[in-house]
């Protein structure tokens, strides 16, 4: 299948590794070009070198307010245009309700939520008919994840911010979508794994309640969100897709 990707022009955030790399090399793969950012210019370099000549790797924390403005700038400046934006921030820190302290929700709340807010907001003014913005939230937007608080509050208030976005945004035929990652097999969730005192019991707890009894792979996830990004899921907007082996079990 075709997914429509050649030539295609994305911004794609948080990308140096994990879900946002897996995502940036599908694209890719298929024959886009790709803007990819990280906080560190050596590693968002690599990261870009890694795919290819269509790619660029640029510095970027999705904190920073001018960061937005920059990263558009450099789509339309390096590739000559812009269709399309994912926003991929690393996860805030863990931790209970009793735990986190005012600090961190301050920082997770000025990169996860109002950075990804800035981000949108930016493509939105540069996208036309065809464009697409793409949100990787969590699967903690419908359920809670333990000792994940500040993830469990920020994440579901982004989907809502989504969702109103594609309301607004559908009658200049751009679509916003959402990607809800579970347990996909990436150093962030084997860090959260070890924090039980013992990351292989975790590892199996967790994969018994997944219905195909195993962690998703970057690489699945990465050709989920090529595909919601992608011309040929042109009729989808305002829908936020698990990619979690069933872990979710109602509708």
């Amino acid at each position: 299948m075709d997914l429509g990707l050649k030539d295609r022009v994305y911004v794609v955030t948080g990308a140096t590794r994990g879900l946002g790399y897996a995502s940036a090399r599908e694209l890719t793969a298929d024959g886009a070009k790709v803007v990819l950012t990280g906080r560190d210019a050596a590693r968002a370099e690599a990261a870009a070198k890694a795919l290819g000549p269509n790619a660029l790797g640029l510095a970027a924390d999705n904190s920073d307010p001018g960061a937005a403005a920059r990263l558009v700038a450099a789509a339309r400046e390096h590739f000559g245009r812009l269709d399309g934006i994912l926003i991929s921030v690393g996860g805030p820190a863990p931790g209970s309700a009793a735990d986190n302290t005012d600090e961190q929700w301050a920082a997770a709340f000025e990169s996860v939520f109002l950075g990804a807010v800035r981000l949108a907001r930016a493509a939105a003014a540069e996208l036309s008919d065809g464009g697409v913005i793409g949100f990787v939230l969590s699967g903690s937007v419908h359920e809670p994840i333990p000792g994940l608080t500040i993830s469990n509050g920020l994440r579901p208030g982004l989907a809502g911010f989504a969702k109103s976005l594609s309301v607004e945004l559908g009658p200049r035929g751009i679509r916003v979508v959402g990607l809800l990652p579970a347990r996909i097999d990436t150093d962030r969730v084997r860090e959260l794994d070890a924090l039980s005192g013992d990351a292989d019991l975790a590892r199996t707890r967790n994969e018994a309640g997944i219905p195909l009894r195993r962690y998703g792979t970057p690489e699945e996830f990465g050709r989920s969100a090529a595909f919601l990004l992608s011309p040929a899921a042109s009729y989808l907007t305002g829908v936020m897709l698990p990619v979690d082996g069933g872990s979710r079990h109602g509708f």
